[in-house]
């Protein structure tokens, strides 16, 4: 049996306005709190970076920028970047609090319907063509990066673990993010939503 990673913060700890609630999850690419923003009064979740960013001057400043970039991504189906931080040599990302289980855990419970699959596939689809059209390719599309609620699926950390390639001694250009610029032209697909649609 796997041992579950130990959380380093604890509740009640701040990070800025943002006070820590309870521990959500970590993995590879750090650890995800609940908080509450104390400006706004809300909940928001917390992303606590690894180490290796904070040691890196160069890599934060990209992660930074990409940041402001991916923080204008507004769609229903896009998870929201509200804010990056860094206190105490702690880098965050303060993001949309959700609450519901991401695509790994609704596949590992049981199988989808054929309606179930159609509506996620094209949430997501339409929540990846917003960005694409914003100039910015995901890059880590997994499961695991879905969220779903009640509201629909939720697309959230757009190409994070590549952080990783690039602590490790990817070239100085690289956007953290690996947000990468596409066509100038992005003429509508025919039957496909305008950028500024709703559904």
């Amino acid at each position: 049996m796997v041992k579950a990673p130990r959380m380093a913060l604890t509740s009640g700890t701040k990070l800025g306005p943002y006070e820590i609630i309870a521990p959500l999850g970590a993995g590879g690419m750090g650890e995800v709190y609940r908080a509450r923003d104390s400006r706004l009064d809300r909940e928001v979740a917390i992303k606590v970076l690894p180490s290796y960013l904070s040691q890196n001057p160069d890599l934060r400043s990209r992660f930074e920028r990409e940041a402001k970039a991916i923080s204008g991504l507004q769609h229903p189906d896009i998870c929201v970047l509200y804010d990056v931080g860094r206190q105490d040599g702690v880098d965050f990302l303060v993001m949309e609090y959700l609450e519901g289980e991401t695509l790994h855990a609704r596949l590992a419970r049981k199988p989808m319907t054929p309606d179930e699959t159609l509506r996620i596939g094209i949430e997501v689809a339409d929540a990846l063509d917003k960005a694409h059209r914003s100039g910015i390719v995901h890059r880590d599309l997994k499961p695991g990066n879905v969220m779903l609620t009640r509201g629909g699926a939720k697309l959230m950390d757009f190409g994070l673990a590549k952080l990783q390639a690039f602590a490790a001694g990817a070239q100085s250009g690289t956007p953290a993010f690996s947000a990468v610029a596409t066509s100038q032209h992005r003429p509508c697909r025919p039957g496909g939503r305008h950028q500024g649609s709703s559904r």
